[in-house]
């Protein structure tokens, strides 16, 4: 599988080349956005998984991430960046990030991401080579189009990410059922260290955007106080009131 690794430090590609080869990977190397997004357009058999830094030159990681999902919103991308506040992880992970790791950083866990990472793209492949064209969900006034990756929202349309479609995936299979934070890092993001209670929230928040009338009053993500979630697919027409007055946060 191909690997770009955007990166800038001519010390660090070397390394990640080198390492990533010895793994059996094709490795493509770019040291500027514009190079970067050049050689993803162009890269014959296509780029599986893009390993970005966030500080680079011409263009941030964090613009060239939402070129990169404008161009395919399936493709992994993993954040490896020396930035490591919070507010850094939360507007990486809005752009569309998919795991983020701090530099300096270890080899034998980020060899690991990459595998689980094109292990999840190998099978989004698989799965898109027999998807059935119409992959479609309706719920109230409410189509999310997974083959699409789209959601449309009376006259909206919305993208999402490969994170926020599987997520709503999962909601959607457990209607009505209370999910922890804790279940939610569990099994839908595998229990990825990247992941804290606060970027489930920030997810959830996006998914309520674009799927609620009303976002500050919701209908169907329903916050369940001091636990997560509950997902509603038909709510009853009061839902929101008693939502509001007992288990909104």
């Amino acid at each position: 599988m191909r690997i770009l690794v955007v990166e800038d430090e001519e010390a660090i590609a070397r390394v990640l080349r080198f390492n990533f080869e010895r793994e059996g990977y094709q490795v493509d190397l770019a040291a500027d956005g514009p190079t970067a997004l050049e050689l993803y357009e162009s890269a014959q058999p296509p780029v599986d998984l893009v390993v970005l830094d966030l500080m680079l030159p011409l263009m941030s990681g964090y613009e060239i991430c939402r070129t990169l999902r404008r161009l395919d919103t399936e493709i992994p991308v993993l954040a490896m960046t020396a930035r490591t506040l919070s507010e850094d992880k939360i507007q990486a992970f809005d752009c569309g990030v998919d795991q983020y790791m701090t530099k300096p950083f270890s080899l034998p866990e980020l060899l690991s991401r990459v595998r689980n990472l094109l292990d999840r793209r190998r099978r989004s492949l698989e799965r898109r080579s027999v998807r059935p064209t119409n992959d479609v969900v309706r719920f109230c006034d409410v189509i999310a189009d997974f083959g699409r990756f789209e959601i449309r929202h009376k006259d909206e349309v919305h993208t999402m990410t490969t994170r926020e479609q599987e997520l709503l995936r999962y909601f959607l299979e457990n209607d009505g059922v209370v999910l922890s934070r804790a279940r939610l890092q569990s099994d839908v993001w595998k229990d990825s260290a990247d992941i804290s209670s606060r970027s489930v929230d920030n997810f959830v928040m996006r998914l309520r955007r674009m799927i609620e009338a009303d976002p500050s009053s919701p209908r169907h993500l329903l916050s369940i106080r001091g636990t997560g979630y509950r997902f509603v697919r038909e709510p009853v027409a009061d839902a929101s009131d008693s939502a509001s007055s007992s288990t909104e946060e």
